[in-house]
Order: C-alpha cells, then sequence, then structure tokens
C-alpha cells in the first residue's frame, strides 16, 4: 500500500493530498488485479491490506462518514442516469483517516461499481475538515426507475469494527422525470380530462398523446356495485389532432363511478378520476317530449272514453264462457341468459333481475394456495366447475388455462387476468402463509419439477399481488367489491390474510347465496320478503351432480387437512 502513495506522489507531486485510485494504479503498486466489478476497490480487511507494513495503523477506529447524499447529473442519453455522492468525514478518528470507498450497487442484482479514494500517506486532518464535503466521481449508465443503494465506507477498516460506513437507498429518476412526460410512451397519461353531463348522458373529454409517441387508440373503464364498463376509444386525427371527446354509455343514473382512462398500450400508467351519475327526471324527461296543445288532446280522450262505454254495455249483455288455460311461456335467451333465467326459476320469492345486466356473464378469476394438500386443489376445481356451471359466471382457473399459461408466461397470465376480470375470488387456507422461495431444480427429471413448482410460486404471488392492490385501493378510496375472500368449511378464518379482511368473504358452501348475489347484484332481502335459490340451498345443492362432488371433495380435504396437521405436531413434538 506504500507504494500506491509512492505512486501518488510520482503522479500528482507535492499538490496531490487526495486523489482517485484506479485499477491500474493497484496493479502497478501491489501487483494485484481487481475484479471488474469491484473497480479499484479490493474487498480485503485492514490487516491484509496495510497491517503487514504498519500494523499500528489497524489500531484506530475510524467512524462512518456523515451526511450522504445522492444527486442526479444532466447527461444527453435519455435512457439512463448518472449520479455523483457526496459526503462528510466523521469528526471521531479523523486524524487516522486514510481515506474512502464509495460502492453502488442495484438492488435485487449483481451489478457492482466501486470507487476509492486516498488521501496522501503523511497527511493527518484536522478535526475541522469534519465539515468539508467530500465528492465522488460520476456513477454513469443507471437504469432508469430502479432502486440503488449507495455505500460510503471509511478507511482504513479496523477488525471487528462496524461502524465504519454509512448506506443509502435511493431511486433513478423514472423517464417522465428526467425527459418529461411528453417523451415517454410508457409513462404518458391523459392528464386533462373535463366531464360533462346533459341528462343521461355523460361526456367526457381528454388531452391525447403527442404525435412523436405514436399511441393511436385508449380504452375507460368503469367500476361501481361490482359492475364493469369498458369503452373502446379510437379518435378521428384528422378532426382534433389534441383532444378527443366520446360518451360514456351504460352507466346508471346516481350511481358514484371509479374511472380509468390510459393508452391502448402495454403497461400503461392510468388516469383515474371519479364519476358522479346523476338521477334522471322521469317528469321532466316526459314533460319535454309530450308537448301536444291542449285543444287536440281533448277530442281524442273524449272519443276513447265513447268507445270504452260502448264496449261494456255489449259485454254486459252478452258474457260468453271463457275457458282459461294455463300457458308456460318461456322467452328466448342467449346462453348466459338462459343460465341466469334458470337460476332465477328456482326462487321461491319473486327476485327482479337488473335489466342493465351485461349481455356477457361476469368474469371470476379463482386464486388459491398451492402449497396445501392435493384434495384441497381438487376442492377448488369443483367449486369452479360449480360457479360456472349454475351460478352464470365464466370461471377462470390457472388449472384449465395450462396451455395458454405456457405460451403467455404464468405471471404475465395472472396479471392480465387480474386487470381484465370482473370479480377476483382468493381461497384462503393455510398454505397462504407459506413462505415459498423460487425452486432450485434437480438435474434427474427437471422438466415435471420445474412445472410444478414454477405454477405454485406463480400462484402464490399472484395471491400477494392481489393483497398488495386491494391494500392500494383501499388506501385511495376505490371501490372494492370486485374482490372477495372464501374459506372452505375446513379453514379457519385466522387463514384469511389481513388485507382480505378488508373485502367481502365467505363461508363455502354455506354462503352460495350471497355469493351469486355479489356476482349478479340482487338483492338477497327486500320489504317482506327474502330470496331463496332452491339450488343453492343444503338440500337441493346435494342434489346436483356438481353439488353432491364438491361436497365430498371439501369432505375429503377436511380429512386430509387434518391429518397433515396432526403429522406437522407429531414432527415437531420429535
Amino acid at each position: 500500500m506504500q507504494s500506491i502513495f509512492w505512486n501518488l506522489d510520482a503522479e500528482g507531486g507535492s499538490g496531490c493530498e487526495y486523489c482517485r485510485i484506479t485499477r491500474e494504479h493497484v496493479k502497478e503498486a501491489v501487483g494485484f488485479t481487481s475484479m471488474k466489478e469491484f473497480g479499484s476497490c479490493i474487498p480485503w480487511p485492514c490487516f491484509d491490506l496495510l497491517g503487514k507494513q504498519d500494523p499500528k495503523i489497524c489500531q484506530h477506529y475510524v467512524q462512518a462518514p456523515n451526511d450522504v447524499m445522492v444527486e442526479f447529473v444532466q447527461e444527453s442519453d435519455p435512457k439512463s442516469d448518472t449520479i455523483v455522492v457526496s459526503w462528510k468525514p466523521s469528526y471521531y478518528g479523523i486524524a487516522f483517516l486514510r481515506g474512502f470507498q464509495v460502492i453502488l450497487q442495484a438492488l435485487g442484482g449483481s451489478n457492482i461499481a466501486c470507487q476509492l479514494f486516498l488521501f496522501h500517506r503523511k497527511l493527518s486532518l484536522p478535526a475541522s475538515h469534519s465539515e468539508m464535503v467530500y465528492m465522488s466521481d460520476p456513477f454513469p449508465g443507471l437504469f432508469l426507475d430502479s432502486k440503488y443503494a449507495v455505500t460510503v465506507m471509511a478507511l482504513p477498516v479496523p477488525e471487528e469494527w462496524e461502524h465504519f460506513y454509512h448506506s443509502k437507498i435511493f431511486s433513478t429518476r423514472s423517464c417522465s422525470e428526467k425527459n418529461g412526460l411528453e417523451q415517454c410512451k410508457k409513462d404518458w397519461y391523459p392528464t386533462n380530462i373535463g366531464i360533462k353531463q346533459e341528462g343521461p348522458t355523460v361526456t367526457l373529454t381528454f388531452n391525447l398523446a403527442p404525435p412523436n409517441l405514436d399511441i393511436r387508440s385508449y380504452f375507460s373503464l368503469c367500476y361501481a356495485n361490482g359492475m364493469t364498463t369498458y369503452t373502446d376509444i379510437k379518435p378521428n386525427f384528422t378532426q382534433n389532432k389534441t383532444h378527443h371527446s366520446f360518451q360514456m354509455n351504460d352507466l346508471q343514473g346516481d350511481t358514484n363511478y371509479t374511472c380509468q382512462i390510459a393508452a391502448n398500450e402495454v403497461d400503461a400508467v392510468r388516469k383515474t378520476f371519479n364519476v358522479y351519475v346523476m338521477p334522471v327526471q322521469k317528469e321532466d324527461a316526459m314533460s319535454r317530449s309530450v308537448a301536444p296543445s291542449l285543444v287536440l288532446i281533448l277530442p281524442l280522450c273524449l272519443t276513447a272514453v265513447v268507445i270504452i262505454l260502448v264496449l261494456l254495455a255489449a259485454l254486459t249483455k252478452k258474457r260468453p264462457q271463457l275457458h282459461i288455460s294455463k300457458l308456460s311461456i318461456e322467452p328466448v335467451l342467449t346462453s348466459y341468459e338462459e343460465q341466469l333465467y334458470k337460476a332465477s326459476r328456482t326462487m321461491e320469492e319473486v327476485a327482479f333481475l337488473p335489466r342493465d345486466r351485461p349481455l356477457t356473464p361476469p368474469r371470476l378469476l379463482i386464486c388459491y394456495s398451492c402449497h396445501d394438500c392435493p384434495a384441497h386443489i381438487r376442492s377448488v376445481m369443483l367449486l369452479g366447475a360449480f360457479i360456472q356451471q349454475h351460478m352464470a359466471t365464466q370461471v377462470i382457473l390457472d388449472m384449465w388455462e395450462t396451455l395458454s399459461m405456457a405460451v403467455e408466461g404464468n405471471m404475465a397470465w395472472y396479471c392480465r387476468h387480474i386487470q381484465e376480470s370482473d370479480f377476483i375470488l382468493v381461497i384462503c387456507s393455510k398454505g397462504l402463509s407459506y413462505k415459498s422461495e423460487p425452486p432450485e431444480p434437480d438435474d434427474s427429471n427437471i422438466e415435471e419439477e420445474l412445472d410444478f413448482e414454477s405454477n405454485a410460486f406463480s400462484s402464490d404471488t399472484a395471491v400477494q399481488l392481489i393483497r398488495e392492490e386491494v391494500g392500494r385501493a383501499k388506501a385511495k378510496g376505490r371501490d372494492l367489491s370486485k374482490y372477495m375472500a372464501a374459506i372452505f368449511e375446513y379453514s379457519e378464518e385466522e387463514d384469511i390474510p389481513n388485507e382480505m379482511r378488508l373485502v367481502s368473504q365467505y363461508r363455502l358452501t354455506t354462503d352460495l347465496e350471497v355469493l351469486f348475489s355479489h356476482l349478479h347484484g340482487v338483492a338477497l332481502h327486500r320489504p317482506g320478503g327474502y330470496l331463496k335459490i332452491n339450488d343453492f340451498t343444503e338440500e337441493g345443492f346435494s342434489k346436483l351432480p356438481a353439488g353432491a362432488a364438491l361436497q365430498q371433495a371439501i369432505y375429503e380435504a377436511k380429512i386430509a387437512m387434518r391429518a397433515k396437521d396432526q403429522r406437522t405436531m407429531e414432527k415437531e413434538d420429535l
């Protein structure tokens, strides 16, 4: 190490009191070629570096630097960031300070950049230098919108000394923060939104993306009362290149909607806003539409009264016997309406289904844990089959989509359906508390093991994504009716994660009626009566083949889960 300082004197002369040490300096001085990732830094303890020449130097303790700051440097490359690190030396042990080591590492990655700075060998800093600000050389080529950790280390580092460094975690700027929103296709979103309502018609106006981003289409989503309204937007750029207006159709009156609008691009940022649709006054609408003069209406009314009186007189003179036969009139329905109509025919009380329900069945994504017994997974699969067959709902289940998941990728498949589904049902069990890690495949039978473990890991990761989305939606005051949690009879309420306790919770198969009400917006109670669906009662449920199969699977899973718990307790006792 003495030869390093000698080289500094040769290069910088007497004026080189604080200099950057490069990899070439280290190689020339000590004959050691450091790893490229470490730059000029040598990750060895103090005694190995300096103790052989001067053992006493490793006995002095130098405190960690203070006020570590990260500053961004303007550069021409729009796809990367450059930073400079600054710090102040500590007052404690400053007389024995010999230099600094600055390490930059990407969180979650293995890339490391390091810079080594050394003082002149004969230099001893006074206490007043603790207020001096030192700066590193620029660290270029950092990825945008990424997290890094920077560590500033005081040298020399004594043996068994913990307070010699100061670490700071920071994030690089996003593309919009560095280059402006108008230059970033991935980060762009509409910033100016105007809403105008005239009667039942709601018109939304928003600003279009600049032409250099080449965004040609947009979409909007509105959520309320468990229903989702999707609108595909294709502006006419020949009429207006900066703004576009469109009508938001299929919205119910006297309803608060949470809406989003974004560019029709992968992973586009969505602009969230709220819309309150005012109730439509039927009396005002009738008064505006019916405006004939009273002079024309009065003669028509008198004529109608005379005709009615003549008909009544004729009927009283001659009353033929009327034979009334009971007719069974079945409406012509689509496949989804047939399922919904069939379910409503089993209701003991008359229930009116919403007139403005969508023409397609609601899409329900079912997520679960793969770390329970196979009997539990079979129960989930049969539950999905029952809901799709008897509850007029399109069920999305990973066990039925293995080919699509193989083509699209597990996490990409989950993320797409989490966004596109109308409802998400998380089946909670003890397996959700299992801490899974990405598998390390064995060389033998590698394909089979990789498929099974990868699906299990992706399934639990999807549940974690849903939990985080529920937490964000609750914090922002958004509608949570899209998300639901359920447990089978053999699970406990403690198996429901904290985030999922914020949404509707069901115990299956007891709460099938309530689940049906949630999916289709049908009220279970009304003045003087309640809704009872025969197919979802304990008697009617067991008579259905799908219901009987689900009931048997839940019973088998209950026995298997008890046996698994018993084996776990026996292992803990040993």
